[in-house]
């Protein structure tokens, strides 16, 4: 049997090619995922390692000042000079360090003052502001040389004072900065203007995965991120041969207990290594889901070739069984020959996954944030899983149509075609598929009214559309019937040719059905996340500038960094402006949940914010006054009128009692709640900050002159950003960027896998029509009327496929919209008439394009030949 199993791979190696591709592809995204996975781990840590190689300890400030930004291997806030010296002075000093120098084993004491700092490119615009956790800043420290050996110079020089800096090689090439350019920058306050003196390279994993290093001279960058004479940090080398955890030990011995702690340089660079890891991961997933797709869709077209195989053999498997085969061994035989061509397509796929994994960093990347470069590291995981999953999925897919031809009994062999199912068999597969659509359709639509997106209801909708996928499956046999005999009212009309492709689509139901499910799925899946996709995107569209009346929103890329009040007013004297009004954003603990509150000047908030208020009034908001959202005064069961202890800013402050003074309408723009921004600025932990400025310009105001005034007006600091209603809107619709990533990626996996299984149909289908089509040519029929034959069959069985799909994908998205209006508000279904309209072709071009070898096979054989074809 075994021996058989190879002659039937060998035998039908042509057909059975386009279902080794379909595993090859599923098993090449899996295998280089994985691959990817291990390879970028292992730069990671190789970079961390070199960042840390020289480090064997590193000493730290417990409680550091707000913006310290610890060493180089912790992730930190830069501060300011005048919020650092308003905490206690940090311990690291150059006594301490003389200290730590001293003791047995250290090599060398190196010193630093690190933060985070955010740069203008050349053309004014904010650099990597997707990164700001990657902001890098540090001090130049030059060793015994004169050189820093983290910073190698590769061009200009070393910072000198306070008004030079040097950044990075990375950062040069993105933000075009040259030698010798005033840069714009900022720390955590007012933008400052120096003038860029050198060009480093650095090995540290923040900068190089995407952020941006800037050094300033040890004095300057103490003073922005430490105190004069003050450090961040203290990295120890020690002498080859001391042990790194026995050194840690003295170090922790000198330093103050409550002030100060040491880490090893091993520890920080796992943590560090993790961090990044962490990070970046999330890239990988997308090529997980992708193979997943591949390998679901790609599943229909393995079961398929083999049941078309299976029938195809029936009077050999018959004749076997007639000389003495069992059923086990028939059955060992198909799994056998399906286990062989898994082996296949798992080396193929192997071998296409090693070259998705090296170009995905190069996909991945962008310029702001580029992947690490490493060679490629190949575990004993991606050869398992690429063996596992593509033997295993042949094996399964085949294991159906394998005990179907166990059952074949020796009588077959006397038969010349594939008996029709019987009637009971339609029955059941009519009650089974009709249980599973009343399941399926019964849980979504129970969905319906829940308006709630907890993570139950998620796992339910889930369910609920795996369930109505199979359904239409497990029905699409039965469905195949009065669809294409509706279709063939069209096809009718186009000749011979169209009528003959509608009667040969009718012919076997069963095979037009599982050719069309892979077809079916991805179409499904593709119009299901457009239209939720589209509707989310307009919600958002819709959501970024509700209840804003104001033209210009001034904000920040950072949740610490608060505006400059001198900014402020600036923004409010700039020529085309009329109104201008701060906005204070904190944190409202009000009955027992977390809130947001914003602060604003209850005469001007009116002409900047739509607000419409459903009981009291904005002009009553004062010390001990608050007015609250529709939702947060129904979740509290509050009125106007009626009092609540509450807190604003973070936990260190009372509770206070608050009046209500009046209940809005829900306004994004407006937060959770209003309060006098006096009153919420005196009780945040920063008095005195701004996080928005809410700008109405003149009504005949140049808007692009307007809106460089107002960056002129912010001082162009990196720290914040101005933008108009579009760009709002722009923000929020970015959000869906992955989705629609994930749509079309999914509709060109499903568009391939679906031309592979309606090409192998195809081929097999002529090769079963030989006679057939010999007959044709012998009575009239010339090529061209052949190959229209043959393209309009391809495109019934693609025309059926997209018509399940569509309306399984848009009834899923009706039902599963409703979770999505609970999570946000003003989700309304919108269909994507474009992204719809593309799915349609794109299906049928790949049904026209899948149809075009087995039409041209087709009309290439020789009238006489194909006549006399057994």
């Amino acid at each position: 049997m075994l021996k058989t199993a190879l002659r039937n791979v060998l035998a039908h190696k042509a057909r059975l090619l386009m279902t080794v591709l379909a595993v090859t592809l599923g098993v090449a995204f899996v295998s280089g995922t994985l691959v990817f996975a291990d390879s970028s781990t292992a730069a990671h840590r190789a970079a961390v390692s070199k960042d840390y190689a020289d480090i064997a300890v590193t000493v730290t400030p417990k409680d550091p000042p707000p913006g310290a930004a610890g060493s180089a291997g912790s992730a930190g806030s830069a501060g300011s000079p005048e919020s650092a010296g308003d905490e206690p002075a940090s311990v690291l000093d150059d006594g301490l360090a003389r200290k730590l120098a001293g003791l047995p084993g250290v090599a060398a004491v190196r010193p630093s003052a690190d933060g985070l700092a955010t740069l203008n490119a050349s053309d004014g615009t904010p650099l990597r502001t997707g990164r700001v956790w990657a902001h890098r800043a540090a001090a130049y420290v030059p060793g015994a040389d004169g050189t820093d050996s983290r910073h190698p110079l590769t061009a200009g020089r070393a910072p000198r004072d306070g008004e030079e800096i040097a950044v990075d090689s990375g950062t040069a090439a993105a933000g075009r900065l040259r030698i010798g350019e005033q840069i714009t920058l900022a720390t955590d306050g007012p933008a400052m203007t120096k003038r860029l003196v050198g060009i480093v390279t650095t090995r540290d994993t923040r900068v190089t995965a995407g952020g941006t290093l800037v050094l300033f001279d040890r004095a300057t960058a103490q003073r922005l991120f430490a105190s004069p004479g003050r450090y961040t940090s203290i990295d120890l080398s020690a002498v080859p041969g001391t042990d790194t955890a026995e050194l840690a030990r003295r170090v922790t011995a000198l330093l103050p207990a409550d002030r100060a702690e040491a880490t090893t340089g091993t520890a920080q660079a796992a943590q560090q290594a993790v961090l990044v890891d962490t990070l970046t991961r999330g890239n990988e997933k997308l090529s997980l889901v992708f193979a997943g797709v591949a390998l679901f869709i790609g599943s229909f077209l393995i079961v398929n070739t083999f049941t078309m195989l299976v029938a195809r053999r029936t009077r050999e498997i018959a004749l076997l069984r007639a000389i003495g085969a069992t059923r086990r061994q028939v059955v060992r035989s198909l799994l056998w020959e399906a286990a062989l061509l898994g082996l296949a397509a798992s080396v193929l796929g192997f071998l296409l996954g090693l070259a998705i994994a090296c170009v995905l960093p190069e996909i991945l990347s962008t310029t702001g944030e580029p992947l690490p470069r490493g060679p490629l590291v190949i575990g004993p995981l991606p050869v398992a899983a690429a063996l596992c999953v593509g033997v295993g999925v042949t094996v399964l897919a085949a294991w159906l149509p394998s005990r179907k031809a166990a059952r074949i009994a020796p009588v077959e062999a006397l038969r010349t075609a594939e008996q029709p199912p019987t009637a009971t068999a339609s029955r059941v597969r009519g009650a089974a598929g009709t249980l599973l659509l009343a399941l399926g359709a019964g849980l979504l639509l129970s969905l319906a009214g829940a308006k709630d997106a907890s993570e139950e209801n998620l796992r339910s909708a889930m369910s609920g559309c795996a369930l109505l996928v199979i359904a239409m499956i497990v029905l699409a046999p039965l469905l195949a019937v009065p669809v294409i005999r509706l279709s063939g009212q069209l096809t009718g009309r186009l000749g011979t040719a169209g009528h003959l492709a509608h009667r040969n689509a009718l012919r076997d139901p069963r095979r037009i059905a599982a050719t069309a499910s892979a077809l079916m799925v991805s179409t499904a899946l593709v119009a299901g996340l457009s239209v939720i996709g589209h509707s989310t995107g307009q919600a958002l569209d819709r959501q970024a500038a509700a209840g804003l009346s104001a033209d210009y929103v001034i904000s920040t890329h950072t949740s610490s960094a608060g505006i400059d009040p001198a900014a402020v007013q600036r923004v409010t004297a700039t020529p085309g402006v009329r109104t201008a009004t701060a906005v204070t954003d904190s944190t409202l603990f009000i009955g027992g949940g977390v809130r947001q509150i914003s602060g604003v000047d209850p005469a001007a908030a009116p002409s900047v914010m739509e607000l419409d208020f459903v009981s009291g009034s904005l002009k009553d908001l004062g010390p001990g006054r608050i007015a609250l959202s529709s939702t947060l005064a129904r979740a509290n069961g509050l009125r106007t009128g009626d009092r609540i202890d509450a807190r604003i800013g973070g936990p260190g402050q009372d509770r206070t009692p608050y009046t209500v003074v009046g209940v809005y309408e829900d306004n994004p723009t407006a937060r959770d709640a209003l309060g006098a921004r006096a009153e919420v600025q005196r009780q945040s932990l920063d008095p005195g900050s701004v996080q928005r400025v809410l700008v109405r310009a003149d009504g005949g105001a140049d808007a692009g002159a307007t809106k460089d005034r107002l960056r002129t007006a912010t001082g162009n600091n990196p720290l914040l950003q101005v933008q108009d209603r579009r760009e709002l809107v722009q923000e929020a619709a970015g959000s869906l960027s992955t989705l629609l990533t994930l749509t079309y990626g999914l509709l060109a996996i499903g568009g391939v896998i679906a031309a592979l299984g309606i090409m192998n149909t195809l081929a097999m289908s002529v090769s079963d029509r030989t006679r057939e089509i010999g007959v044709l040519r012998a009575i009239g029929m010339d090529r061209a009327g052949i190959r229209r034959m043959i393209r309009l069959e391809s495109l019934t069985v693609a025309a059926f496929g997209t018509l399940l799909g569509l309306a399984a994908g848009l009834f899923g998205a009706w039902t599963v919209g409703a979770l999505t209006n609970g999570a946000l508000k003003g989700y309304s279904l919108a269909l994507p008439w474009d992204t719809l309209l593309l799915v349609c072709l794109v299906s049928l071009a790949t049904g026209a394009v899948a149809a075009a070898l087995p039409a041209r096979h087709a009309s290439g054989l020789s009238p006489l030949e194909a006549v006399a074809e057994l």
